[in-house]
């Protein structure tokens, strides 16, 4: 499985959500997790690999996070970071995104969960959930440079 890159559709479209969590959505999941620590990413959500579901996961440092049907209900503060994206190769810009989220959404079991997170964790939080939107950080970005491939 490969990740999605821009310009494909899916990753422009908004997200459909999960009616119920059961062995095939755990096995997304778990395909999701594999394919971001391969690829060296923080977050990833499951438009950019082909399904057209309203889950993202998170590893800002040592532990994975899970999140399906997420919706921000409330953010705090105000911040620029520079960001990237698996699903647009060789491209960074600096985005304004809250300091702080809080973020209700369902986890593994299907109970209803909510997540304060600051710093890198809200910052891949705003940018996945901009994902499941149809939103790419490039939509929002002040600043948008390119990388040199060294071939």
């Amino acid at each position: 499985m490969e990740i999605i890159q821009f310009p494909n559709e899916i990753l422009k479209k908004e997200t459909e959500k999960v009616d119920k969590i059961d062995k095939n959505i755990r096995r997304i999941i778990d395909e999701m997790k594999k394919i971001m620590v391969k690829e060296g990413g923080v977050g990833l959500s499951a438009n950019q690999i082909g399904y057209n579901l309203s889950i993202f996961i998170a590893k800002p440092k040592d532990k994975f996070y899970v999140f399906i049907n997420p919706e921000i209900i409330e953010m705090k503060g105000e911040e620029i970071k520079e960001e990237g994206c698996l699903s647009i190769k060789d491209t960074w810009g600096l985005v304004k995104r809250a300091k702080e989220v809080k973020l209700k959404y369902q986890n593994l079991s299907g109970k209803e969960k909510i997540i304060r997170a600051k710093g890198l964790l809200a910052h891949i939080i705003q940018h996945e959930y901009d994902h499941l939107k149809g939103i790419l950080f490039t939509d929002k970005a002040i600043e948008i440079y390119k990388t040199e491939k060294n071939d």
